[in-house]
């Protein structure tokens, strides 16, 4: 099998194109390779998207809402995400924990899973805060530990 075949857009995560045009199951360690590979990237977009604007709805390029900003990233690496924070969260299947949270990862706050953002390492995340600010970096403590209220590992 060819690892860089390309992937239909139909085909769910564990079943790739071949070489040869035919479906291929992935190897589990072959879906954890890829889902880094598509984390990496879509973290890399998001930096690229620092300072640009906050709209409501924004979903780039140029301006952004939290979900907007994620889903974008996320497309961008090849994964299609629903559109709104609650939606994303109930969407992709793996959880994570605080603690467990990698590159990539999104991290949802407060109790409606209202807003989110893309963890990016090292304890920190970037997001689109909201109205009048831009797509920022911020450090995940404090106030954000204390409003955390889940997490999901897209790309698997």
């Amino acid at each position: 099998m060819n690892a860089s075949a390309p992937q239909t857009a139909t085909a769910p995560a564990a079943v790739q194109l071949s070489a040869a045009g035919t479906k291929a199951k992935l190897s589990k360690k072959q879906r954890l390779e890829r889902q880094k590979k598509r984390a990496a990237y879509a973290v890399k977009y998001a930096h690229k998207q620092i300072g640009d604007r906050y709209r409501y709805g924004g979903t780039g390029p140029g301006s952004w809402d939290c979900s907007g900003l994620a889903g974008g990233s996320w497309r961008k690496a090849g994964v299609k995400l629903p559109r709104t924070t609650q939606q994303i969260y109930r969407a992709v299947k793996w959880k994570v924990s605080w603690k467990k949270a990698r590159k990539g990862d999104l991290l949802f706050f407060y109790g409606g899973k209202s807003h989110m953002g893309i963890y990016v390492g090292k304890g920190y995340m970037i997001h689109a805060p909201s109205s009048g600010k831009r797509v920022k970096k911020v450090k995940l403590k404090g106030y954000y530990k204390r409003n955390f209220s889940g997490a999901v590992r897209p790309g698997y």
